[in-house]
């Protein structure tokens, strides 16, 4: 574990710009620091003027303790405004720079961290972590200064005293350094078990109706169940661990403070030292048992409190970005071909390669379909060319250019995709149709048209302007898919993709938007991941994909000819009933 002052400088950028702010807060501070002392430092004129001989004006102690809390007060309203002004500005910046990170992270980021572990991150944890350290790091500065103050009052009073109370601080040290270490574990261990059980709760609500349907809510439950227990379990060790620092502490102060008082008595016979004095002394030094307190109980807000943000730090100074290319065009190109030349991809952690040397050529206009059986890679082969998946050799050019040289967001300009795995943004539909671009309604109206949807929009409340939810969940799965064919309309690009885009389609409503696909399709490279065999008529070429080969490739009536794979899933296809479904 790195010493806490080298994790502490990890959050340095985002402390900048609060100059003022800090200033104003420390300046705060050192006030209410300095004027703990006088508390004390009050009891020796009331007790050996007011009590004892009688000539302290009645007025001065009262206005004098109202004078010292109200000073108090205002400077510490004072140092907390400034601190939450700096620690909302800073977390403000480091959530952005997690979301921009994000946005521009490599895939492979997506594939090795579930969603609700980063959505904890982002949200939850930078929050929580935030505002423990920097009120930790408040009460920290607050209290060592208030403990430097302290101890200065008690050296002015009786420096001999004051060296026993010096005698508490190395084994204070060495308590809070074991059981921090303890807590640093602790809390690594439960931000884990934190993980894990937001990760069932996700399952559940995205796969609920599996869950009900096999009737496995027990299993889940009880999945649930063991983990929360894992978790109390590692709660109740950190409270352990967190609970024992003010005791220890404690008992450590009271041997200290038993110590000043019987060396305090056998002084005053032999000094003649004041009741006011003694009673200064003392008070001051029960006083030390408020900060020594709140300094062991900060040393594990600030563990916690670091190990919620260094989460945040190290998904934005570990997470490889996208590479980019230089190659830029303005806008879009008026026609693209796409080529994989021996293209291969191997994912991670697996033998064998899922694209095993694949080569296309698809010229511009042309629309190539693939088939295959599920998992021969065929949407790993689309997935090449915005690079959402990368090769492990062989080459993919887009417009005669490899995809590896063009600027990314150039290069994505160039294809719209309409996939199985339809998304929405809780959104208008006007935004949803025209994501990323500026909102033209004309526009949004065409391509609402073009995809069957007119009639169901303008039959909404507010027409384009509705709001869509939650990932459009008040739409069928047909009409969130039709959505998705006018977000591709839309965006008019060159290169079209459709990933068995009307496999939510019912007979009719496949019918109904075929011939606006063939319109679309008009003049664009296209390629189409075949579900049905009704999705490919109008497909000039079709490639056959098995286990991550090209097995055949020729029109239909060439493949049907040639009376391979591609006949034999047509046949099976055709004698399923099932409206001409591609066979595995």
């Amino acid at each position: 574990m790195k010493p806490t002052i080298v994790r502490l400088r990890r959050l340095a950028p985002y402390a900048q710009g609060n100059a003022a702010y800090f200033t104003l807060m420390l300046a705060a501070v050192i006030i209410v620091a300095l004027s703990e002392p006088l508390i004390p430092a009050l009891m020796q004129p009331l007790l050996d003027k007011g009590f004892s001989a009688g000539s302290l004006a009645l007025w001065t102690i009262p206005v004098a303790l109202v004078g010292v809390f109200t000073v108090r007060g205002a400077a510490g309203f004072v140092a907390q405004f400034a601190l939450a002004t700096m620690s909302n500005r800073s977390m403000v910046l480091m959530r952005q720079n997690l979301f921009d990170t994000l946005q521009n992270a490599h895939p492979s980021l997506f594939s090795s961290n579930t969603a609700s572990g980063l959505v904890n991150t982002i949200v939850y944890e930078v929050q929580i972590g935030a505002n423990l350290l920097v009120y930790s790091l408040l009460s920290l500065l607050r209290n060592s200064l208030t403990l430097v103050a302290l101890l200065g009052y008690l050296v002015y009073l009786n420096w001999k005293l004051t060296l026993i109370v010096f005698l508490i601080f190395p084994a204070v040290a060495i308590v809070m350094k074991l059981l921090t270490k303890r807590l640093h574990s602790l809390t690594k261990a439960s931000q884990s078990a934190t993980d894990e059980l937001a990760y069932v709760v996700e399952e559940n609500v995205l796969a609920y109706r599996s869950v009900r349907i096999h009737s496995a809510q027990a299993s889940q439950a009880e999945r649930f169940a063991n983990l929360s227990q894992h978790l109390r379990r590692l709660a109740m060790k950190s409270a352990v661990a967190n609970s024992l620092m003010t005791p220890l502490t404690q008992i450590l102060a009271s041997i200290a403070l038993s110590a000043v008082i019987c060396v305090a008595l056998w002084q005053s016979s032999s000094t003649g030292s004041t009741v006011g004095s003694f009673v200064a002394f003392t008070t001051a030094m029960l006083m030390l048992i408020a900060p020594l307190k709140h300094l062991s109980e900060v040393s594990g807000q600030i563990t916690r409190g670091l190990i919620a943000i260094e989460r945040g730090l190290d998904l934005i100074e570990t997470t490889p970005l996208e590479t980019s290319g230089d190659y830029r065009v303005a806008g879009v190109l008026a026609q693209a071909d796409v080529k994989f030349d021996k293209a291969v991809v191997r994912y991670a952690n697996s033998q064998t390669d899922v694209l095993q040397g694949i080569s296309l050529h698809v010229q511009p206009g042309e629309t190539l379909a693939l088939v295959g059986s599920s998992g021969s890679g065929k949407t790993t082969l689309v997935n090449l060319l915005p690079r959402f998946v990368e090769l492990a050799s062989g080459s993919v050019t887009v417009g005669g250019v490899n995809v590896t040289q063009w600027n990314i967001t150039d290069l994505r300009r160039q294809m719209a995709f309409v996939s199985q795995d339809v998304v929405m943004l809780s959104d208008t539909i006007a935004a949803n149709v025209a994501l990323g671009q500026d909102i033209d309604l004309s526009r949004v109206h065409a391509a609402l048209a073009a995809a069957n949807l007119t009639d169901h929009v303008a039959s909404l409340p507010l027409g384009v302007l509705t709001q869509t939810g939650h990932d459009a969940r008040e739409l069928s799965g047909g009409q969130r898919q039709r959505l998705a064919i006018a977000r591709a309309v839309y965006k008019n690009a060159p290169i079209l993709v459709l990933d068995e885009a009307t496999s939510a389609l019912d007979t009719e409503s496949e019918q109904a938007i075929k011939s606006a696909m063939k319109r679309l399709s008009a003049g664009r490279t296209t390629i189409v991941i075949a579900h049905r065999f009704s999705s490919i008529e109008h497909a000039d070429r079709i490639a056959v994909i098995d286990h991550g080969s090209v097995l055949e490739l020729g029109t239909h009536s060439e493949l049907i000819a040639l009376d391979g794979h591609y006949a034999r899933l047509h046949r099976l296809g055709t004698q399923s009933g099932s409206q001409g479904v591609i066979g595995v």
